[in-house]
């Protein structure tokens, strides 16, 4: 949890120092939008690899480790692969920011930052291959360190590059672009060191050769990784697709919709932090074939979010004039901003269930039929419900939070009851493997 925030955090302080720019309600804006596809994109890139978390942790679990270090290299190929179409769109972004027809004056900021971050795409994807395999592992203290020296390194690399200093001229949201890919990269740089050093990792054998592509495994990780991916694609695709609808009213409920949302992503990194725990403790439990303590830790990670979800609605609901002010001094973004933040407040426990269930399912390797059920949720009921009180009932940026609200509820009753009827199953079928036979 403390990595997720501290790698969110780079975008929290990009969002805070794109505010103190000139003409900050179209740096906001174009901030939000531009990263809006770029969190498109690396949301399709973590599904994929993060079939190795579960893989890992079930190897692992069942004392395979070398077998886990060689399966990491095959992902390592298919890592390799993604990050060339996530760079060519980023770079080239201008094409699909104008079929949402947003506003002219943003478009052009907004494909300049995506320009600038997409020399980041490469080193993104290796870094979340070796987090997920050190999580599956059981490690995740690497996560915590790379996550917080980036976040230190990213305040001055924005001052730098986007107010101009030591004879580079100030580039505003572009140089935010700029020094987010240069730090991506050092973060890589930090984390392969780590894990070649450290001794955690010598079992795994993860740096012993350079193997080819092994298409069976390859296929095997896909398989399990694309519905991965599919599923977080088509729930952040809601947001994504939110933040570029709301881009056709303007800067001004562009920035005020931006900061509602990058406020709540920031709390929305610790149910995150806390999935990725509860799917490494389910793969782990069901490597050893004990898929009660899998349900238990599932159940206990549903809990815990439940609480702390409470906790940041209430922080929400009682100090959105002060969240509000570390974004922006604006008036107008501001009152509106604080109006969305009520709805932001609501939206924080299905989001945390949502998340938690998922990465519980994850942890049993149940990906398909998850898959479904969030196209269900996030499409059919958010994004229908949303577009229809943003547009047609003329409710503005409120009506599309109000369809996002729905569509996690529906989402988190859904996997939640997926993660209970498949453990259960699961515990009735060992306990008759573990009776004994009568003769």
């Amino acid at each position: 949890m403390l990595g997720q925030l501290a790698l969110f955090s780079m975008n929290f302080v990009d969002t805070v120092m794109s505010g103190r720019l000139p003409e900050k309600d179209i740096a906001l804006a174009a901030l939000g939008i531009g990263g809006a596809l770029w969190s498109a994109l690396m949301m399709f890139a973590i599904g994929i690899l993060m079939a190795l978390q579960p893989s890992v942790a079930h190897l692992d679990g069942a004392g395979r480790k070398t077998e886990a270090g060689a399966l990491t290299r095959q992902a390592g190929w298919i890592a390799a692969i993604i990050a060339l179409p996530y760079w060519t769109v980023c770079y080239f972004s201008e094409p699909v920011l104008n079929l949402f027809g947003i506003d002219e004056t943003i478009v052009p900021v907004a494909a300049g930052y995506l320009r600038a971050i997409s020399w980041g795409a490469p080193g993104l994807c290796l870094i979340f291959l070796f987090r997920f395999f050190s999580e599956g592992a059981g490690h995740t203290r690497p996560t915590m360190f790379y996550g917080i020296v980036g976040a230190l390194l990213n305040i001055p690399m924005n001052y730098i590059f986007m107010f101009g200093h030591f004879g580079i001229p100030p580039l505003g949201t572009v140089g935010c672009g700029y020094a987010t890919a240069i730090v991506i990269w050092l973060q890589f740089l930090m984390l392969l060191v780590y894990l070649m050093k450290h001794h955690y990792y010598q079992s795994f054998e993860l740096f012993k050769k350079l193997d080819p592509p092994n298409w069976a495994e390859i296929s095997s990780l896909l398989r399990l990784g694309l519905p991965i991916a599919v599923s977080i694609s088509i729930e952040g695709s809601l947001f994504v697709a939110a933040a570029l609808l709301i881009g056709r009213l303007g800067p001004l409920p562009s920035a005020a919709h931006l900061i509602a949302i990058n406020f709540s992503a920031l709390l929305f990194m610790i149910p995150l932090g806390l999935s990725s725990a509860v799917s490494v403790r389910v793969g782990n439990a069901l490597g050893r074939d004990d898929p009660g303590a899998a349900r238990y830790a599932g159940i206990i990670g549903l809990l815990i979010v439940a609480c702390m979800q409470c906790f940041n609605m209430a922080v929400m609901i009682l100090f959105p004039s002060l969240i509000v002010g570390i974004y922006t001094n604006d008036v107008m973004v501001g009152s509106l901003a604080v109006s969305l933040l009520v709805f932001a407040a609501i939206f924080q426990l299905p989001d945390g269930l949502q998340i938690c269930a998922a990465g519980a399912l994850r942890g049993l390797k149940d990906t398909r039929i998850p898959m479904f059920y969030n196209l269900v949720a996030y499409w059919l009921v958010g994004m229908s419900l949303g577009y229809y009180l943003t547009f047609n009932a003329a409710m503005g940026p409120a009506g599309m939070w109000i369809g996002m609200i729905a569509g996690l509820f529906v989402g988190a009753l859904l996997l939640t009851g997926r993660f209970m009827k498949l453990t259960n199953r699961m515990i009735a079928s060992h306990q008759v493997r573990a009776a004994p036979k009568i003769v």
